[in-house]
C-alpha cells in the first residue's frame, strides 16, 4: 500500500467515524474468509459495516472524531463494526460472536462514551431504532382502538338484546 492509498484509507475511515453513531472493535482470532464474508453480509443487511483496517491507519483516522478513546483497543488483528443506528452493529457482532468464538469483542464507543465488552453486549440487548418506532406507533394506536371499542360496545350490546328477543319470538 503506497502513501496515496494510505491517505485515502485514512480519509475514508475518518469520514466513516464522523458519520457513525457507534463503533465496535472486534478481534479476529482465525475466522475464515467465508465467515468474514457472512458477517459482512449480515452487517450490511442490518445497515452496518464491518471493516478490517491497519491499526496505525485507524488511529490516524480517529483523530478529530468523538471516537479517539478507542485508540488503545486497536492492537492485534482488529476489525471495526460501525453503524448509524446506535445498536445495529453491536447486535450483529454480539450475535455472530456467540456462534463463533474466533471473533472476540474488545469494546467500542458510542460517541465520546467508551464501552467495554459488557457495555457492547448491553447495547446489543437494546431495541433497534425500527423496533422503538414500532412500539411508539403501537402506543399511539392503542388509545384510538380503545376509544373505538368503548364507543361501539353499547351498540353491540343493543344488537345482542335485539337478537335475544328475536330468538325468543321465533
Amino acid at each position: 500500500m503506497d502513501r496515496v492509498q494510505k491517505k485515502e484509507m485514512v480519509s475514508s475511515l475518518n469520514a466513516t467515524f464522523s458519520e457513525t453513531s457507534v463503533v465496535v472493535v472486534a478481534r479476529n482470532k482465525g475466522l475464515t474468509v467465508s465467515q468474514v464474508n457472512d458477517l459482512r453480509r449480515k452487517m450490511r443487511a442490518a445497515g452496518a459495516s464491518f471493516k478490517v483496517a491497519k491499526n496505525k491507519l485507524a488511529r490516524l483516522a480517529l483523530e478529530g472524531t468523538d471516537y479517539t478513546g478507542i485508540s488503545d483497543m486497536l492492537t492485534g488483528p482488529t476489525a471495526l463494526g460501525t453503524s448509524k443506528d446506535p445498536v445495529a452493529a453491536a447486535k450483529v457482532i454480539v450475535a455472530f460472536a456467540k456462534d463463533n468464538e474466533k471473533l472476540e469483542i474488545v469494546g467500542g464507543a458510542m460517541g465520546a462514551t467508551v464501552l467495554d465488552v459488557n457495555g457492547v453486549k448491553a447495547l446489543a440487548e437494546l431495541p433497534s431504532l425500527d423496533e422503538l418506532r414500532a412500539k411508539l406507533l403501537g402506543l399511539i394506536n392503542a388509545p384510538a382502538t380503545k376509544v373505538v371499542r368503548v364507543v361501539s360496545e353499547p351498540a353491540a350490546k343493543l344488537a345482542r338484546v335485539f337478537a335475544a328477543y328475536g330468538d325468543k319470538a321465533a
